[in-house]
């Protein structure tokens, strides 16, 4: 393991970073090359980008996915009080 990480691990922030040069449906390239249904990969995706190896790895991916997760955790809590109240 390089800098804390597996290679899954690596295979994985790779594919995300890489993501919009490829063509095609994502869920069939996650099968394909890395061999896990998408529910798995997007589990391991965010485990993986809570962890120091991962922002030392690809900072700016781990950045903006972690941006990313925050302002949809918002906008779910914004909707549920809506429901609520």
């Amino acid at each position: 393991m390089l800098g804390g990480l597996s290679d899954r691990d690596r295979a994985i922030l790779t594919l995300e970073a890489a993501w919009p040069r490829h063509g095609g449906m994502k869920e069939e390239t996650i099968r394909a090359q890395l061999g896990m249904s998408p529910a798995r990969y997007y589990q391991l995706l965010g485990r993986l980008i809570e962890t120091e190896a991962a922002l030392e790895f690809d900072p700016l991916l781990v950045r903006r996915l972690r941006r990313l997760r925050d302002s949809r955790a918002v906008q779910r809590t914004a909707r549920m009080r809506g429901f609520v109240g």
